[in-house]
């Protein structure tokens, strides 16, 4: 059948059957008062009309079908990856249907001619001066001042908003710098705090924007309270050698730190750009295989990313998830302002994403034989906790139980894995051979 299943069809052979029922009638009896009969001594007859002609027959369905079904799965060498769909077809004779969701079945083609190019990574001069721009910002000093606030002055203030009497922001003594074109809570609130002085204390409003992750808050209007206790102006160094030579452990010179400043963002673009490669390679791979599996797989899936989304909201909210999920997750859609089924439905395409690409990466695992020893597991925590300093000793005993170092060989085996995707995709097709060569010339 469609998505990766079997249908079984069973006939239970009458004497099969009867046996079944003999058996369900003793236990029936067994536990069973009928006036005028000790326990387990009433006759089938009077048993039957005690509690209904069908009882005994349930009875033993119940118990047979269990037994026939696995002795099917068994006889046709099915690997059921979820438990299956049941159908009573007919009662008498006994037929069943059981539609069973099996193991994916998958092509990768010939994996080895994939070819996905690779973009350059280039370093935009752009990049690199608002490199030394962040750097000129986190050596300035910050001075006191007595005007109205302005673009990029940074003050200290009490801050309360609210949305229909829900609180959105309550922040007392809370600094931050006024960024043009950085939205603080809400689009709008940080303008409204220009040209304000210390000392003031104001309210304004502003209307909640239709993109808001709250639909119930969508076009409402947000009001807020706001105390300005301090306002200071950002003195931002002169960008020369003196500069350099107090930058970290300190440079010779401006150009030295330049180029430093350029390695860095150089590196940083080379494992974004290398992450993203991997993404593509996946998904042309993805694209080209042949892949049919049980959409179980999905729901499983689906459920995983719901419960992810609800514990990172309760863990921001403070709220321990091992009891009340539930109640969680109540709470998280009231939060976002959905159903559950529209959130699954929201969900639904990066499940079937993660299904896919994890049925390819297992597929590729099996073809290159790619494995990951104990000693790599070893070397992988060794290098995690080396630069953890004083807190070492406790991040090593988090992969001291066998789980978490299943889950970090899983980890190391998904990066082997994608590694050989990228090596093979981004091979240079193979040159002729130079006897072809030659004959081409010859010709």
């Amino acid at each position: 059948m469609p998505e990766s299943q079997v249908t079984l069809q069973i006939e239970v052979d009458d004497d099969r059957l009867g046996k079944a029922m003999e058996s369900a009638f003793r236990r029936l009896a067994g536990k069973t008062r009928n006036p005028g009969f000790r326990r387990g001594k009433a006759p089938r007859d009077v048993l039957e009309r005690h509690l209904g002609e069908h009882a005994v027959l349930h009875e033993a369905i119940d118990r047979l079908l269990p037994q026939v079904y696995q002795e099917a799965l068994e006889q046709e060498e099915l690997e059921p990856v979820d438990r299956a769909d049941f159908e009573l077809v007919t009662e008498q004779p006994l037929v069943v249907k059981f539609t069973v969701p099996v193991r994916p079945s998958l092509d990768l083609g010939d994996y080895h001619a994939l070819r996905v190019p690779r973009e350059p990574v280039v370093v935009e001069p752009e990049r690199l001066e608002e490199g030394l721009e962040s750097l000129r910002h986190r050596y300035a000093t910050l001075e006191p001042v007595a005007r109205p606030t302005q673009w990029g002055d940074i003050i200290r203030a009490d801050v309360h908003g609210e949305v229909n009497g829900t609180v959105i922001l309550h922040e007392d003594d809370t600094e931050f710098q006024l960024v043009e074109g950085r939205a603080i809570s809400l689009p709008g609130f940080t303008e409204a705090l220009v040209e304000r002085e210390k000392g003031a204390n104001f309210e304004f409003d502003v209307t909640v924007p239709e993109g808001a992750a709250d639909e119930r808050m969508r076009g409402e209007q947000a009001h807020y309270k706001v105390a300005i206790k301090e306002v200071k102006e950002e003195i931002l160094p002169e960008l020369d050698d003196d500069f350099a030579r107090q930058v970290g452990e300190g440079f010779s010179d401006l150009q030295a730190l330049r180029a430093r400043i350029e390695e860095d963002l150089r590196q940083a673009l080379e494992t974004e750009a290398e992450q993203h490669y991997h993404d593509q390679v996946l998904e042309a791979l993805v694209a080209q295989a042949d892949i049919t599996y049980p959409s179980v797989l999905t729901d499983r899936e689906e459920d995983r990313l719901l419960r992810e989304q609800s514990d990172a909201a309760s863990l921001q909210g403070g709220r321990a998830t091992a009891k009340g999920r539930a109640d969680e997750l109540e709470r998280y859609l009231q939060q976002v302002g959905k159903s559950e089924e529209e959130l699954r439905a929201e969900l639904r395409p990066l499940a079937e994403t993660r299904v896919l690409r994890s049925l390819v990466l297992s597929e590729v695992v099996d073809a290159e034989h790619i494995e990951v020893t104990d000693a790599e597991v070893e070397a992988e925590i060794d290098r995690i906790t080396s630069g953890a300093g004083g807190h070492a000793d406790e991040m090593r005993r988090l992969f001291a139980n066998d789980s978490a170092k299943e889950g970090l060989q899983r980890s190391l085996v998904t990066k082997k894995t994608l590694e050989r995707l990228s090596e093979i995709a981004s091979a240079e097709e193979a040159a002729p051979d130079e006897d072809q060569e030659e004959s081409t010339q010859d010709d």
